[in-house]
């Protein structure tokens, strides 16, 4: 059964910057493309960076400029840098396939930017 452990989280104040891992079980990782995911409170959740076996990679509009996803299949894990954090990038953080189907959710991360 694939596990997803999300880490990397914290609170900062707007500016700064996190770097979140993914660490990915299981021998699926190198042929997928990985995705991730944020859940603001009250909201549902949204995809804002996927990243393909090819790392080729998109991104939110909200994001884009600021966040850079990146994978490393030796260690099966998926990352995203987060800089220029604004209060609105507030929420959990999870990762997940980035294409067709869903693993069971992790547990997240959570990220605070205060203002």
């Amino acid at each position: 059964q694939v596990q997803l452990v999300e880490s990397g989280g914290g609170l900062v104040q707007a500016g700064g910057s996190l770097r979140l891992s993914c660490a990915v079980s299981g021998n699926i990782f190198s042929i997928n493309a990985w995705g991730w995911y944020r859940q603001a409170p009250e909201k549902q959740r949204e995809l804002v960076a996927r990243i393909t076996s090819a790392e080729n990679a998109n991104y939110a509009d909200s994001v884009k400029g600021r966040f850079t996803i990146s994978r490393d299949n030796s260690k099966k894990t998926v990352y995203l840098q987060m800089n220029s954090l604004k209060p609105e990038d507030t929420g959990v953080y999870y990762c997940n396939l980035g294409g067709n189907g869903r693993y069971s959710w992790g547990q997240g991360t959570q990220v605070t930017v205060s203002s």
